[in-house]
């Protein structure tokens, strides 16, 4: 049996991680090369799940490429938390039952893929959480702590009372 209300709990943290890890990098100096990467990265995530946003509606995304442009910190946090909330929608509404529905698509280099939609989503939140790893490594590269985002952090955060041991 499929579990949307894991998937939205996952979309949940991954949309308060984004926040965090967005927040901290505003500690990088405007000029800083390592700024430009981290921004690179983040929007490398976003257009993967815009991609992936599209397949799941069986949709055409129109990117070419999951690299491309560089947009502002601003820009970024403002699409990435759109983002973040439509994928919070649609787990949160999503019949458990097409979980398991498989999928055809194209990938960005013009092969074809088949992922059911728990695949994608799945995907969706493992990808983030590696690249928000790679942000990290430049803040500490950088003098910069990187952000506590992990889950447990998460649920420490937004689950006080019911994570208290008596």
């Amino acid at each position: 049996m499929h579990d949307t209300n894991t998937l939205q709990r996952l979309f949940r943290y991954k949309a308060w991680a984004n926040n965090e890890v967005l927040t901290t990098m505003k500690k990088f100096p405007d000029d800083s090369p390592a700024k430009a990467i981290a921004i690179r990265i983040l929007n490398h995530t976003f257009i993967v799940d815009r991609i992936f946003a599209a397949n799941l509606r069986c949709a055409e995304h129109g990117y070419s490429s999951p690299n491309d442009g560089a947009p502002t910190l601003e820009e970024l946090s403002g699409a990435i938390g759109e983002s973040d909330r439509w994928y919070i929608d649609y787990v949160s509404s999503l019949d458990p039952a097409y979980l398991a529905e498989r999928l055809d698509f194209t990938f960005t280099d013009g092969k074809p893929g088949r992922m059911s939609r728990e695949e994608m989503l799945m995907h969706v939140t493992i990808h983030g959480e590696y690249h928000r790893g790679q942000i990290g490594l430049l803040m500490l590269q950088n003098s910069i702590t990187p952000t506590d985002d992990g889950f447990t952090t998460y649920l420490q955060k937004t689950e006080a009372l019911s994570r208290r041991r008596g």
